[in-house]
């Protein structure tokens, strides 16, 4: 009797002993997986929906400035509002494995298939950051140094391309398709095409922005390829 309880006890020895190196080799794997490196996050340089993000993010910080050095009566609100759009748009980078705050400046260089418009993107540009560094909530308009043809601001007939050159990039803001300018005043219709898909859409100003259009959450879907966050080729027309 005594030899079959001697057996009984090496034989749990032996099953603990087993059940301890299967429990620390787990513990190890876990240990290593959990000390893992994570990826580091993708830099505006290195990723097209990170530059889309950071230049939304830039905008809406540009705004945000020039309603603090020329305040009116609505700041406060514009300002709280945008500072929501940028908690937003910092969630959207850190979804998408962005750097999460940074900041971009709105592109508005010359496209390789418009080399004829230089003159007229460098007088849009101009009057554009002239009127952002005076105030940034009513910029003068840079109609006036644009060719006659074709001008970038708020004087452009209706059915005229404008803001040539620049990129389009999303407001971050929620509601019903619309988009926010710097040139042209509320109510002002614009059509703005994705040369890369050929979608469209047509939206109504409805704010200011730090840019000749920025295009809220619901009209960016309308236009964006998927997994991008910024249209480098688009064609901006005036129609109302």
């Amino acid at each position: 009797m005594s030899r079959r309880r001697t057996l009984g006890t090496k034989k749990k020895i032996a099953l603990l002993v087993s059940a301890a190196t299967v429990a620390g080799g787990g513990a190890f794997v876990m240990a290593s997986t959990s000390n893992a490196t994570p990826p580091a996050p993708k830099s505006a340089a290195e990723s097209t929906a990170c530059l889309g993000l950071a230049t939304a993010l830039g905008n809406n910080e540009r705004f945000i400035a020039g309603q603090r050095a020329n305040p009116d009566a609505q700041s406060e609100a514009r300002i709280a509002n945008r500072q929501a759009v940028i908690e937003e748009i910092k969630r959207k980078q850190e979804a998408s494995g962005c750097a999460v705050g940074e900041s971009a400046q709105d592109s508005q260089a010359a496209q390789p298939s418009q080399p004829a418009q230089g003159g007229q993107q460098g007088g849009q540009q101009g009057g554009q950051q002239g009127g952002q560094q005076a105030g940034g909530a009513q910029p003068s308009q840079p109609a006036q140094s644009a060719p006659a043809e074709n001008p970038g601001g708020g004087a452009a007939a209706s059915g005229q391309q404008v803001c040539n050159g620049s990129t389009v990039t999303l407001s971050g803001e929620d509601g019903a398709p619309a988009a926010s300018s710097n040139q042209f005043p509320a109510g002002t219709k614009l059509k703005v095409t994705n040369l890369d898909n050929d979608k469209s859409t047509t939206v109504e100003v409805t704010s200011v922005s730090g840019s000749c259009v920025l295009l809220n959450n619901a009209a960016f879907e309308q236009v964006r390829e998927p997994g991008k966050f910024l249209i480098r080729r688009a064609v901006i027309e005036k129609v109302g």
